[in-house]
């Protein structure tokens, strides 16, 4: 254990060098790769130097208590207890920051969300999931840019795509994906009944021209006049961008910028994203799955989390977690269920070894 740990420390000294080297400083891409593995790996190197700072305290006391007696005896002896209190600690610490990274921590993320199943209510509730990771990301320090949107004609949105950019965000938001599920009485019901509606939401991180090459040749690219508003010169020239990636079938459409190229810049940025996610998935074999499981067919009946407003009650369907601080959630407070899920994944991932 102490052995690898120490070799864990060296690769991290060995690659904080290389971040002055002429080699990497050269390419923007080594660059790039390299300074996040440095700031992946900062957390476990600061632990595994407290570790070795305790473990060392602890040796020390052993050799004192030899030859001590009265009351530095009882010193040291508390000294001993504390140091084996906290090593304890950052063992089980160790294990989790042990783990495999994601290989896309770090990233920035495209989060898009949809109405499905429920009408207008859906839209409604699809706007209020939109609201939510916006307070979510501006209580994380994040930055959220709005690449499209798709309004309802009662104030909801039939679909929204936007960046969020911070370096803790995919690690934050990677199991968001799926269908959530609303039970309330909707301001279009009229005799107070509760129906259930349902959004989708679909994370994807965001993919560098170094993770997926695109050849030119594989993209069908139509230019036509946008529609709805937008100001002047948006309904009136071809600006609006809709692009086809031919081998895959994936098509993006942007036409909320004025300018024909800031759209094509934004549709490009989702098609790299949703292609890296259908690569990764074909790596696990199970790209047809996991795709099921994020967004499914947006129905009532499939659900990842569940918010009922007359219970006040938010419930994540996947590992059974309640919380009764509804519109605390939806204010952006987040945080309690993403925690719970996090745990909940790295206890999977120590119990596979």
């Amino acid at each position: 254990m102490i052995e690898r740990l120490a070799q864990i420390e060296a690769d991290y000294e060995a690659l904080e060098a290389s971040l002055a080297s002429p080699e990497v400083l050269g390419d923007q891409a080594k660059l790039r790769d390299a300074s996040r593995r440095y700031k992946q790996q900062g957390p476990l190197v600061a632990c595994i130097r407290e570790y070795r700072g305790a473990v060392g305290n602890a040796d020390a006391a052993r050799e004192l208590l030899a030859d001590a007696a009265g009351a530095d005896r009882e010193q040291l002896e508390a000294e001993l207890d504390a140091s084996r209190t906290r090593i304890a600690e950052l063992e089980e610490r160790l294990k989790v920051l042990l783990l495999p990274p994601d290989p896309n921590d770090g990233k920035n993320v495209i989060v898009e969300i949809r109405g499905a199943e429920g009408g207008e209510e859906a839209n409604l509730f699809a706007r209020e999931l939109f609201d939510m990771y916006s307070a979510f990301a501006q209580r994380n320090g994040w930055s959220v840019e709005v690449l499209s949107i798709d309004g309802s004609p009662m104030g909801g949105v039939n679909q929204v795509t936007m960046m969020v950019k911070g370096e803790t965000a995919w690690t934050r938001l990677r199991f968001e994906g799926g269908p959530h599920r609303v039970q309330r009485v909707p301001i279009t019901e009229n005799q107070g009944r509760i129906h259930t509606s349902s959004a989708t939401v679909m994370v994807l991180p965001e993919a560098e021209e170094v993770d997926v090459h695109i050849d030119e040749k594989d993209l069908q690219i139509d230019v036509y006049r946008a529609s709805g508003p937008g100001g002047q010169g948006v309904n009136t020239t071809d600006s609006a961008v809709r692009i086809t990636h031919r081998p895959s079938g994936i098509v993006v459409a942007m036409q909320d910028e004025r300018s024909q190229l800031q759209n094509r810049l934004r549709a490009m940025t989702v098609l790299r994203a949703r292609l890296l996610k259908q690569r990764e998935d074909e790596q696990a074999e199970k790209m047809s799955a996991e795709r099921r499981a994020q967004v499914g067919k947006g129905g009532r009946g499939e659900k990842i989390r569940t918010y009922n407003y007359k219970e006040n009650r938010v419930t994540d369907h996947r590992i059974g977690f309640t919380l009764y601080q509804l519109q605390d959630v939806l204010a952006g407070n987040v945080d309690p269920v993403i925690d719970a899920l996090t745990m909940h994944y790295q206890l999977e991932q120590l119990a596979a070894g």
